[in-house]
């Protein structure tokens, strides 16, 4: 039986920090989420993402930013937490490049905020959420957290490698315990509505076409939520030293394949527009995980053809819509 802790999330409301909390709070810890409800998609979305959570005894909410280092000082006084999961960050490659001073402040400015804190609070483990952007453009596949991630090719992955550079300061001058893990395309049930499943989803049922930027051929190592949990809950678990780890499910879709899949799942033909290749886009990603493997005991369940239906289901249940047709 796991030992029950106290664990505060930071990014509780979001699309993995919400589906975290449920899954912690049904293993029977006690979570504090701390979330600033920011608008870059709806904030109403994120308040049902925590309607679950809620609704239990061992969850509080906090309302609050990273960048409020007085608000950061009374949460830890009032909750004592014994690990500190940080998820919250301004997402998304695309909008960094817009908005670069921004996603420089809270992703690299929040959590050197939140590591200080854990140092004067004592708290002495911290999971952080890094992303593959970190990787950049590689050819060579799979990436491995052994390369070289000296060159990111957006303000998002050069805040995460940032995030991930301050977690081993911390590390090394406080003796804070920390893992970075490094996420991999995450799908599923709540996920962010301008991420590309939810968005093709959305526009193939309503009968639009669905954009692509270049030919189609780039590929992700799509990652099933559950699965992303999995590898979360290890990690707070076992959380010791210094460590970064690829959670993925180390294999590779093509976009156009992801586009007949969620076709096939809704019974719908697609129609595809074809527009250039944006800045700060990768060709690929591809994780090795056999780190993980071995020391969190991780292995990825989901394959894409299963998980783009469980999030189909959930998509149609959310909007009322029918049944999925069979394709002919």
């Amino acid at each position: 039986m796991r030992p029950t802790m106290r664990i505060l999330l930071t990014g509780a409301a979001g699309f993995i920090g919400s589906n975290l909390a449920d899954r912690l709070l049904d293993q029977g810890h006690s979570v504090l989420g701390l979330d600033n409800f920011n608008d870059f998609y709806d904030p109403a979305i994120k308040r049902a993402n925590l309607a679950r959570a809620q609704e239990h005894p061992r969850f509080e909410l906090v309302e609050g930013d990273l960048l409020d280092a007085p608000l950061l000082e009374r949460t830890f006084a009032a909750f004592s937490p014994e690990r500190v999961v940080h998820l919250a960050a301004w997402a998304g490659v695309r909008p960094s490049i817009e908005r670069p001073g921004l996603y420089q402040k809270v992703n690299v400015e929040g959590t050197t905020n939140l590591l200080e804190r854990c140092r004067l609070d004592g708290v002495s483990r911290f999971v952080f959420a890094s992303s593959s952007s970190v990787y950049g453009d590689r050819l060579a596949v799979p990436f491995r957290e052994t390369d070289d991630v000296s060159e990111p090719i957006s303000p998002y992955a050069a805040t995460k490698r940032a995030g991930e550079l301050l977690c081993y300061t911390w590390h090394h001058l406080f003796g804070l315990h920390t893992h970075c893990l490094r996420f991999f395309t995450v799908y599923g049930p709540r996920q962010r509505p301008e991420m590309a499943i939810h968005q093709f989803t959305r526009r193939i049922a309503q009968g639009q076409p669905v954009v692509l930027y270049g030919d189609g051929s780039t590929s992700r190592d799509y990652t099933y939520i559950d699965d992303i949990l999995d590898g979360l809950v290890a990690s707070i678990e076992r959380v010791e030293g210094y460590r970064i780890y690829n959670l993925g499910e180390s294999r590779t879709v093509e976009l156009r394949r992801l586009v007949e899949l969620i076709g096939e799942a809704l019974g719908e033909q697609p129609r595809i527009e074809h527009r250039a290749t944006q800045p700060g886009d990768v060709t690929r990603t591809f994780a090795d995980i056999s780190r993980a493997a071995a020391e969190l005991g991780y292995a990825p369940k989901v394959p894409i053809e299963v998980g783009v239906r469980r999030f189909v289901d959930w998509y149609r249940a959310q909007t009322g819509s029918e049944a999925p047709r069979p394709m002919a």
